[in-house]
């Protein structure tokens, strides 16, 4: 299967608003569906969500009956969003229905989709820059010390610091510390110590 957008759309795909490139994963997991039919005629067509948050960039979701996509990193990456993930999650969705019974989500069934029907490396994980779509503002600090002697610095969602607010508490998975809260990446107390 072609790609979709090549390097030369990139501008093109940049002016595009939210509801364009929406109408273009609806388009693209469309095709992506047909393209299943050739070999699996009796696949169903899946909804398109847009609705996605956090790190994840898309979701087979069997129970509601279709896929999830994350809007941001769509914003943020559109032409390898609509090349690779739609692909992947539409994998999913065809291993879903073809092989009928439980298998890893990653496993040689979806493997064999990627590369025999669309053609594509199979990935399990995107390479996205996922600042704006999961905001980690919190700053915790553990024992490590790194080539510089500056403590590790771990970044916390809004979730994962409210938690540790109500007595949760993680562990440096590499020298076992306790994390303890240093402050937000954004206040000025965060500021006056890069300064230093």
């Amino acid at each position: 299967m072609v790609p979709l957008f090549a390097a030369a759309d990139d501008a093109y795909l940049a002016g595009l608003d939210s509801a364009a490139l929406v109408a273009l994963v609806e388009r693209q997991v469309a095709r992506c569906v047909e393209h299943a039919r050739k070999q699996f005629p009796r696949l169903p067509s899946p909804l398109v969500w847009c609705d996605l948050r956090g790190k994840s960039a898309g979701q087979a979701h069997f129970g509601r009956g279709g896929v999830r996509f994350n809007p941001i990193l769509l914003a943020d990456q559109p032409r390898a969003f609509l090349n690779e993930v739609v692909a992947h999650e539409v994998a999913h969705w065809v291993v879903h229905h073809v092989v009928r019974r439980r298998v890893a989500p990653h496993g040689v069934e979806w493997r064999t989709v990627m590369v025999g029907l669309y053609g594509l490396p199979p990935r399990t994980t995107h390479r996205f820059d996922t600042s704006r779509s999961s905001p980690a503002p919190y700053l915790y600090l553990c024992e490590c010390r790194g080539a510089d002697l500056q403590p590790r610095i771990h970044r916390f969602s809004e979730r994962r610091h409210r938690f540790a607010l109500r007595g949760g508490r993680y562990r440096c998975r590499s020298c076992g510390a306790w994390l303890c809260y240093h402050g937000r990446q954004d206040s000025d107390i965060w500021r006056m110590g890069q300064e230093a």
